[in-house]
Protein backbone atom coordinates (compact mmCIF):
# COMPACT_ATOMS: atom_id res chain seq x y z
CA UNK A 1 0.00 0.00 0.00
CA UNK A 2 1.34 3.28 -0.91
CA UNK A 3 2.01 5.78 1.90
CA UNK A 4 1.69 9.67 2.04
CA UNK A 5 3.72 10.71 5.27
CA UNK A 6 2.98 14.27 6.74
CA UNK A 7 4.71 16.30 9.55
CA UNK A 8 3.29 19.75 9.88
CA UNK A 9 0.42 21.57 11.95
CA UNK A 10 -2.33 19.72 9.60
CA UNK A 11 -5.96 19.54 10.98
CA UNK A 12 -8.81 17.07 10.45
CA UNK A 13 -10.28 19.31 7.83
CA UNK A 14 -7.11 19.91 5.63
CA UNK A 15 -6.50 15.76 5.93
CA UNK A 16 -9.90 15.69 4.25
CA UNK A 17 -8.92 17.40 1.25
CA UNK A 18 -5.87 15.89 0.71
CA UNK A 19 -7.95 12.07 1.31
CA UNK A 20 -9.91 13.17 -1.38
CA UNK A 21 -7.14 14.06 -4.01
CA UNK A 22 -5.95 10.37 -3.70
CA UNK A 23 -6.81 7.07 -4.97
CA UNK A 24 -8.53 4.90 -2.59
CA UNK A 25 -5.49 2.28 -1.95
CA UNK A 26 -3.06 4.92 -0.96
CA UNK A 27 -2.55 5.37 2.97
CA UNK A 28 -1.92 8.83 4.85
CA UNK A 29 0.69 8.48 7.58
CA UNK A 30 0.11 11.84 10.25
CA UNK A 31 3.18 11.32 11.44
CA UNK A 32 3.84 14.24 13.81
CA UNK A 33 7.29 15.41 14.79
CA UNK A 34 7.73 12.37 17.05
CA UNK A 35 6.76 9.70 14.85
CA UNK A 36 8.36 11.18 11.53
CA UNK A 37 12.00 9.54 11.81
CA UNK A 38 10.39 5.94 11.82
CA UNK A 39 7.65 7.11 9.61
CA UNK A 40 9.53 8.61 6.85
CA UNK A 41 11.09 5.27 6.34
CA UNK A 42 7.77 3.83 4.93
CA UNK A 43 7.08 6.86 2.79
CA UNK A 44 6.73 7.12 -1.06
CA UNK A 45 5.35 10.55 -0.61
CA UNK A 46 6.56 13.03 1.99
CA UNK A 47 4.87 16.27 3.03
CA UNK A 48 6.12 18.67 5.81
CA UNK A 49 9.07 20.17 7.57
CA UNK A 50 10.80 17.76 10.56
CA UNK A 51 12.29 19.52 13.04
CA UNK A 52 13.87 16.45 14.50
CA UNK A 53 16.90 14.88 13.32
CA UNK A 54 15.35 12.56 10.07
CA UNK A 55 17.63 9.15 8.73
CA UNK A 56 18.07 11.24 5.34
CA UNK A 57 20.95 8.54 3.95
CA UNK A 58 18.74 5.65 5.34
CA UNK A 59 15.27 6.79 3.16
CA UNK A 60 17.76 7.40 0.17
CA UNK A 61 19.26 3.98 0.63
CA UNK A 62 15.90 2.09 0.72
CA UNK A 63 14.59 3.60 -2.89
CA UNK A 64 11.11 4.05 -1.69
CA UNK A 65 10.46 7.98 -1.37
CA UNK A 66 9.70 9.86 -4.77
CA UNK A 67 8.57 12.81 -3.29
CA UNK A 68 9.44 15.58 -1.05
CA UNK A 69 6.68 18.56 -0.87
CA UNK A 70 8.11 21.12 2.17
CA UNK A 71 5.73 22.79 4.10
CA UNK A 72 8.07 25.74 4.34
CA UNK A 73 9.84 27.75 1.59
CA UNK A 74 13.30 26.87 3.17
CA UNK A 75 14.61 23.27 2.16
CA UNK A 76 17.66 23.11 4.69
CA UNK A 77 15.45 20.78 7.34
CA UNK A 78 15.83 18.30 3.71
CA UNK A 79 18.25 19.17 1.15
CA UNK A 80 21.07 16.88 2.50
CA UNK A 81 23.77 15.79 0.04
CA UNK A 82 22.35 12.43 -0.05
CA UNK A 83 18.89 13.76 -1.02
CA UNK A 84 20.52 16.30 -3.73
CA UNK A 85 22.45 13.84 -5.55
CA UNK A 86 19.07 10.98 -5.43
CA UNK A 87 15.91 10.94 -7.83
CA UNK A 88 13.59 12.51 -4.92
CA UNK A 89 11.67 15.31 -6.34
CA UNK A 90 11.43 18.33 -4.03
CA UNK A 91 9.09 20.80 -4.06
CA UNK A 92 9.10 23.87 -1.75
CA UNK A 93 6.11 26.29 -0.29
CA UNK A 94 8.37 28.94 -1.89
CA UNK A 95 6.42 32.69 -2.41
CA UNK A 96 3.22 31.37 -0.39
CA UNK A 97 4.18 33.08 3.01
CA UNK A 98 5.55 36.04 1.32
CA UNK A 99 2.58 38.35 2.31
CA UNK A 100 3.54 37.68 5.86
CA UNK A 101 6.96 38.06 5.21
CA UNK A 102 6.94 41.38 3.73
CA UNK A 103 4.76 42.32 6.46
CA UNK A 104 7.05 41.59 8.70
CA UNK A 105 9.71 42.95 7.02
CA UNK A 106 7.93 46.35 6.91
CA UNK A 107 7.21 46.14 10.81
CA UNK A 108 10.76 45.92 11.63
CA UNK A 109 11.73 48.22 9.23
CA UNK A 110 9.02 51.09 10.73
CA UNK A 111 9.84 49.95 13.85
CA UNK A 112 13.83 50.37 14.03
CA UNK A 113 13.35 53.86 12.10
CA UNK A 114 10.80 55.25 14.57
CA UNK A 115 12.33 53.74 17.60
CA UNK A 116 9.39 52.21 18.40
CA UNK A 117 11.11 49.62 21.43
CA UNK A 118 12.08 53.01 22.76
CA UNK A 119 8.64 54.16 22.79
CA UNK A 120 7.28 50.93 23.70
CA UNK A 121 9.56 51.13 27.00
CA UNK A 122 9.01 54.80 28.24
CA UNK A 123 5.13 53.60 27.99
CA UNK A 124 5.74 50.62 30.48
CA UNK A 125 7.80 53.50 32.58
CA UNK A 126 4.85 56.09 32.59
CA UNK A 127 7.42 58.35 30.54
CA UNK A 128 5.67 60.58 27.85
CA UNK A 129 9.18 61.90 26.51
CA UNK A 130 9.84 63.24 22.86
CA UNK A 131 12.65 61.06 21.61
CA UNK A 132 14.88 61.49 18.41
CA UNK A 133 13.77 59.21 15.16
CA UNK A 134 14.91 58.25 11.65
CA UNK A 135 13.55 58.78 8.53
CA UNK A 136 12.35 55.85 5.70
CA UNK A 137 11.70 57.58 2.96
CA UNK A 138 14.63 58.74 0.97
CA UNK A 139 16.67 55.84 1.84
CA UNK A 140 18.61 53.15 -0.77
CA UNK A 141 17.41 50.24 -0.22
CA UNK A 142 19.01 46.27 -1.56
CA UNK A 143 17.12 43.16 -1.43
CA UNK A 144 19.51 40.29 -1.68
CA UNK A 145 17.72 37.70 -3.42
CA UNK A 146 14.87 38.12 -5.58
CA UNK A 147 12.38 35.34 -5.51
CA UNK A 148 9.06 35.30 -3.82
CA UNK A 149 9.74 37.05 -0.71
CA UNK A 150 11.92 39.50 -1.84
CA UNK A 151 9.90 40.62 -4.57
CA UNK A 152 6.77 41.37 -2.91
CA UNK A 153 8.91 43.36 -0.34
CA UNK A 154 10.33 45.47 -2.86
CA UNK A 155 6.33 45.71 -4.18
CA UNK A 156 5.65 47.35 -1.22
CA UNK A 157 8.35 49.03 -0.50
CA UNK A 158 8.11 50.74 -4.12
CA UNK A 159 5.72 53.25 -2.83
CA UNK A 160 8.66 55.21 -0.66
CA UNK A 161 10.41 56.06 -3.83
CA UNK A 162 13.24 55.17 -2.98
CA UNK A 163 15.90 53.31 -4.70
CA UNK A 164 15.44 49.54 -5.22
CA UNK A 165 18.56 47.94 -5.88
CA UNK A 166 18.91 43.96 -5.78
CA UNK A 167 20.98 40.99 -6.46
CA UNK A 168 19.43 37.45 -7.49
CA UNK A 169 20.87 34.29 -9.32
CA UNK A 170 18.10 34.93 -11.96
CA UNK A 171 19.38 38.44 -13.08
CA UNK A 172 17.78 39.18 -16.46
CA UNK A 173 13.79 39.96 -15.72
CA UNK A 174 14.26 42.73 -13.82
CA UNK A 175 10.48 44.05 -12.60
CA UNK A 176 9.39 48.20 -13.31
CA UNK A 177 9.82 48.46 -9.80
CA UNK A 178 12.74 47.28 -9.44
CA UNK A 179 15.64 50.15 -10.26
CA UNK A 180 18.64 47.68 -10.80
CA UNK A 181 19.04 43.97 -10.59
CA UNK A 182 22.80 42.40 -10.70
CA UNK A 183 23.99 39.02 -10.61
CA UNK A 184 24.22 37.58 -7.16
CA UNK A 185 28.38 37.77 -7.56
CA UNK A 186 28.17 41.42 -7.04
CA UNK A 187 26.60 41.18 -3.61
CA UNK A 188 29.74 43.79 -2.48
CA UNK A 189 28.96 46.07 -4.73
CA UNK A 190 25.34 46.17 -3.99
CA UNK A 191 26.43 46.70 -0.36
CA UNK A 192 28.23 48.99 -0.66
CA UNK A 193 25.89 51.34 -2.43
CA UNK A 194 22.44 51.25 -0.26
CA UNK A 195 21.68 52.39 3.33
CA UNK A 196 19.78 49.17 4.27
CA UNK A 197 20.40 45.71 2.60
CA UNK A 198 17.77 42.90 3.00
CA UNK A 199 17.89 39.40 3.07
CA UNK A 200 15.90 37.39 1.24
CA UNK A 201 18.17 34.35 0.10
CA UNK A 202 17.28 30.77 0.63
CA UNK A 203 19.55 29.18 2.98
CA UNK A 204 22.11 26.40 1.24
CA UNK A 205 25.83 25.74 0.40
CA UNK A 206 26.57 28.91 -0.69
CA UNK A 207 24.63 31.41 1.25
CA UNK A 208 25.85 29.86 4.69
CA UNK A 209 27.59 33.20 6.19
CA UNK A 210 27.14 34.78 2.92
CA UNK A 211 27.39 38.07 5.31
CA UNK A 212 31.05 37.41 6.88
CA UNK A 213 33.12 39.72 8.19
CA UNK A 214 34.31 41.09 4.44
CA UNK A 215 30.68 41.90 3.64
CA UNK A 216 30.13 43.56 6.65
CA UNK A 217 33.04 45.77 5.52
CA UNK A 218 31.74 46.28 2.12
CA UNK A 219 28.53 47.94 3.27
CA UNK A 220 27.89 51.18 3.64
CA UNK A 221 29.16 52.76 6.98
CA UNK A 222 25.84 53.58 9.08
CA UNK A 223 23.70 51.52 7.15
CA UNK A 224 21.01 48.62 8.33
CA UNK A 225 20.94 45.17 7.85
CA UNK A 226 17.34 43.87 8.08
CA UNK A 227 17.39 39.76 7.98
CA UNK A 228 14.24 37.75 7.65
CA UNK A 229 15.79 34.89 5.43
CA UNK A 230 17.95 32.60 6.90
CA UNK A 231 19.82 32.87 10.53
CA UNK A 232 22.73 30.96 9.38
CA UNK A 233 23.00 33.17 6.27
CA UNK A 234 24.75 35.99 8.68
CA UNK A 235 28.01 35.02 10.24
CA UNK A 236 26.62 36.56 13.43
CA UNK A 237 30.19 37.27 15.31
CA UNK A 238 31.00 39.39 12.45
CA UNK A 239 27.48 40.76 12.29
CA UNK A 240 28.26 41.39 16.53
CA UNK A 241 31.59 43.28 15.47
CA UNK A 242 30.31 45.33 12.82
CA UNK A 243 27.76 46.37 15.54
CA UNK A 244 30.67 47.08 18.25
CA UNK A 245 33.07 49.14 15.78
CA UNK A 246 29.74 51.39 15.02
CA UNK A 247 30.44 50.52 11.41
CA UNK A 248 26.62 49.30 11.07
CA UNK A 249 23.88 51.46 12.71
CA UNK A 250 21.98 48.64 13.77
CA UNK A 251 19.65 45.08 12.59
CA UNK A 252 16.55 44.57 12.40
CA UNK A 253 16.17 40.43 12.49
CA UNK A 254 13.26 37.83 12.38
CA UNK A 255 16.27 34.73 12.78
CA UNK A 256 19.21 34.32 14.47
CA UNK A 257 22.56 32.12 13.58
CA UNK A 258 20.75 29.79 16.59
CA UNK A 259 17.31 29.45 17.60
CA UNK A 260 16.20 30.04 20.30
CA UNK A 261 18.62 32.81 20.64
CA UNK A 262 21.17 31.61 23.01
CA UNK A 263 20.85 33.31 26.67
CA UNK A 264 24.46 35.20 26.76
CA UNK A 265 24.05 36.23 22.94
CA UNK A 266 24.98 40.04 23.08
CA UNK A 267 22.54 40.47 20.60
CA UNK A 268 19.76 40.67 23.56
CA UNK A 269 21.27 43.38 25.44
CA UNK A 270 22.29 45.97 22.01
CA UNK A 271 19.78 48.69 21.98
CA UNK A 272 20.50 49.16 18.50
CA UNK A 273 19.06 45.56 17.53
CA UNK A 274 15.67 44.96 17.16
CA UNK A 275 14.64 41.60 17.43
CA UNK A 276 11.54 39.38 16.49
CA UNK A 277 11.58 34.89 17.13
CA UNK A 278 11.22 34.01 13.69
CA UNK A 279 7.69 35.05 13.43
CA UNK A 280 7.55 36.45 9.62
CA UNK A 281 6.18 33.92 7.78
CA UNK A 282 3.08 33.13 10.58
CA UNK A 283 -0.34 33.48 8.92
CA UNK A 284 -3.63 32.21 10.31
CA UNK A 285 -4.02 30.68 6.69
CA UNK A 286 -0.77 29.01 6.79
CA UNK A 287 -1.77 25.05 6.70
CA UNK A 288 -4.43 25.99 5.12
CA UNK A 289 -2.29 27.03 1.93
CA UNK A 290 0.29 24.88 2.37
CA UNK A 291 -1.96 21.89 2.31
CA UNK A 292 -4.02 23.70 -0.94
CA UNK A 293 -0.28 23.45 -2.65
CA UNK A 294 0.30 19.98 -1.81
CA UNK A 295 -3.46 18.53 -2.95
CA UNK A 296 -2.65 20.91 -6.51
CA UNK A 297 0.58 19.30 -7.10
CA UNK A 298 -0.56 15.94 -5.64
CA UNK A 299 -2.79 15.91 -8.58
CA UNK A 300 0.12 17.23 -10.96
CA UNK A 301 2.15 14.43 -9.24
CA UNK A 302 -0.01 11.70 -9.91
CA UNK A 303 -0.85 12.06 -13.81
CA UNK A 304 2.99 12.70 -13.90
CA UNK A 305 3.20 16.22 -14.90
CA UNK A 306 5.90 18.91 -14.01
CA UNK A 307 5.45 19.70 -10.31
CA UNK A 308 4.89 23.76 -9.03
CA UNK A 309 7.86 25.15 -7.27
CA UNK A 310 9.97 22.11 -8.08
CA UNK A 311 13.45 23.01 -7.14
CA UNK A 312 16.63 23.04 -8.37
CA UNK A 313 17.82 20.62 -5.92
CA UNK A 314 21.83 22.18 -7.07
CA UNK A 315 20.49 25.07 -6.19
CA UNK A 316 18.15 24.95 -3.43
CA UNK A 317 15.15 26.71 -4.64
CA UNK A 318 12.70 26.46 -7.93
CA UNK A 319 13.87 28.71 -10.99
CA UNK A 320 10.83 31.24 -11.98
CA UNK A 321 9.77 28.73 -14.46
CA UNK A 322 7.78 26.85 -12.69
CA UNK A 323 7.06 29.01 -9.42
CA UNK A 324 3.49 29.57 -7.94
CA UNK A 325 1.86 32.47 -6.45
CA UNK A 326 -0.48 32.36 -3.77
CA UNK A 327 -3.54 33.36 -5.92
CA UNK A 328 -2.57 30.60 -8.74
CA UNK A 329 -2.70 28.52 -6.00
CA UNK A 330 -5.75 29.17 -4.35
CA UNK A 331 -7.50 29.37 -7.80
CA UNK A 332 -6.04 26.11 -9.08
CA UNK A 333 -7.25 24.81 -6.00
CA UNK A 334 -10.61 25.44 -6.48
CA UNK A 335 -10.74 24.14 -9.81
CA UNK A 336 -9.28 20.73 -9.09
CA UNK A 337 -11.80 20.57 -5.65
CA UNK A 338 -15.08 21.25 -7.38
Amino acid sequence: MPNIVLCYPIQERQLEWIRRALPAEWQIINAGQDGIAEAILEADVFCGHAKVPVPWKTVVKNGRLKWIQSSAAGLDHCLTPEVVHSSIKVSSCSGLFANQVAEQTLALLYGWHRQLPTFFQQKLDRRFVRQPTRDLHGKSIGIIGLGGNGRRIAQLLAPLNSPLIATDFYHDNRPDYISELHPATELHSVLSRVDIAILGVPLNPSTHHLMDQSAFDSMKAGSLLVNVARGQIVDESALITALDRGHLAGAAIDVTEVEPLPEDSPLWSKDNVLMTPHVGAQSNTRVDDSTKLFCVNLNRWLYQRPLWNEVDKSLGFPPPSCRISLDDVRSSWDRTSA
